[in-house]
């Protein structure tokens, strides 16, 4: 009998995990992560959230990768699947970017997307098959 290992919901850059670290630490409060969700909103129709999580919601999903916890709304799980999130800063702008193979679209500012809910079914048939697309 085989047993099919759940993928994570979310990776983290080494940037994105050390600047998690920082603001963390900045914060001033003991905190249990950072929860990351999505909400309606925006000219695309939606927009990623992140805020300060004291405590573990009970049916939030736990992303621990390079020393930071996730907190993944439970809602926002199957937006999410697959995505890997970055901390870039340049001369214009710094923030975190999601890199979402779930993203249709997005506004011209890049403050809202529009996502699909990942299909499970042909993700395990990808993982199952070796290939990646």
């Amino acid at each position: 009998m085989s047993s099919m290992t759940r993928p994570q919901v979310m990776r983290l850059t080494e940037a994105a995990a050390e600047r998690i670290r920082a603001l963390s630490a900045a914060s001033g409060k003991e905190i249990e992560g950072v929860r990351v969700g999505v909400k309606n909103g925006g000219c695309a129709g939606m927009e990623y959230t992140m805020t300060y999580a004291e405590a573990r919601g009970p049916h939030d999903e736990v992303v621990e990768d390079k020393g930071v916890k996730l907190l993944i709304d439970p809602t926002a799980v199957m937006f999410l699947l697959g995505t890997e999130m970055d901390y870039q800063s340049d001369r214009m702008r710094s923030g975190f970017v999601f890199n979402n193979p779930n993203q249709t679209s997005a506004c011209g500012c890049g403050e809202s997307v529009t996502l699909k809910p990942a299909n499970e079914a042909a993700q395990d048939v990808t993982e199952a098959s070796g290939k990646v697309s």
